[in-house]
């Protein structure tokens, strides 16, 4: 375990390198950004990315910390240093409740969730009365359909219907598994189904870039789906973002932050 100390002006943060296991016995890596709280916020990173989500995680765990909480970003399996699997919804489901019960192993009282892009998917799937909210950014709350010839070569595509998966590597050198399951993940959600169970209040937050054509059709999905949330549950629309808010991290972990007092 690898302690590594991040100096602050509020103060010093403890983040600490963790590895736990999911049920299929695969170990996932995570970072803890740790000062003691028994409140924490698990973070689910988006499609290919890992625990440190370009930096903007690390950057809202700080941020969780000058407030008062514990919080842990890990790479789903397939993802980051976690062990190889193909990036399914199913398998980011059993990720995320394994960070859950990991947290509960080591006795937090609270805890609560950050989901991106197809993190979200896995979050509003975990939700259970140990959960006291979530905030998701870009959320995929409703089936997409997207022209997949757009993102990957006729080679990768073809190695779908030959081996059922194919690799694809990150600009860190990470091999991604793609399988076939992976890519119809994102059209069989059914947002009624998907919502049903959830007893807690919900924040969403997206862009509304014209440019952004993804994060637009995300975003009315979230309008329908806000309205099939607990009472209480927001969408805040942050106007010219494009999915992943990255120019705009600093007003989301500020939109965040108040979330997460309040609830």
């Amino acid at each position: 375990m690898i302690d590594l100390m991040i100096q602050k002006r509020k103060g010093v943060h403890l983040m600490k390198r963790i590895a736990f296991k999911n049920s299929r016995g695969l170990t996932l890596v995570g970072n803890l950004f740790h000062i003691g709280s028994n409140k924490i916020i698990i973070m689910a990173h988006g499609f290919t990315n890992n625990k440190s989500s370009n930096g903007r995680y690390d950057k809202l765990a700080v941020a969780l910390n000058t407030l008062g909480y514990d919080a842990l970003a890990f790479d789903f399996s397939g993802c980051g240093e976690s062990d190889d699997a193909a990036i399914t919804a199913e398998n980011e489901v059993d990720d995320l409740n394994s960070a859950i019960e990991f947290a509960i192993s080591k006795g937090y009282k609270k805890i609560s969730l950050f989901g991106n892009s197809f993190g979200t998917l896995s979050c509003l799937r975990c939700f259970r009365k140990e959960v006291s909210t979530m905030v998701l950014t870009g959320a995929l709350t409703d089936s997409m359909n997207y022209n997949w010839k757009d993102f990957y070569s006729k080679d990768q595509l073809q190695g779908l219907e030959t081996d059922g998966f194919f690799y694809e590597k990150s600009a860190s050198g990470r091999l991604h598994k793609i399988s076939k399951q992976t890519l119809l993940d994102f059209e069989q959600i059914n947002q009624k189904e998907l919502v049903k169970n959830l007893t807690r209040p919900v924040l969403i937050i997206h862009g509304d870039n014209i440019e952004d054509a993804e994060e637009l059709q995300l975003l009315e999905r979230s309008k329908r789906a806000i309205g099939l949330m607990p009472k209480g549950s927001k969408l805040e629309i942050i106007t010219g973002g494009k999915h992943g808010l990255r120019a705009e991290w600093d007003t989301v972990i500020s939109l965040a932050s108040e979330w997460y007092k309040k609830h």
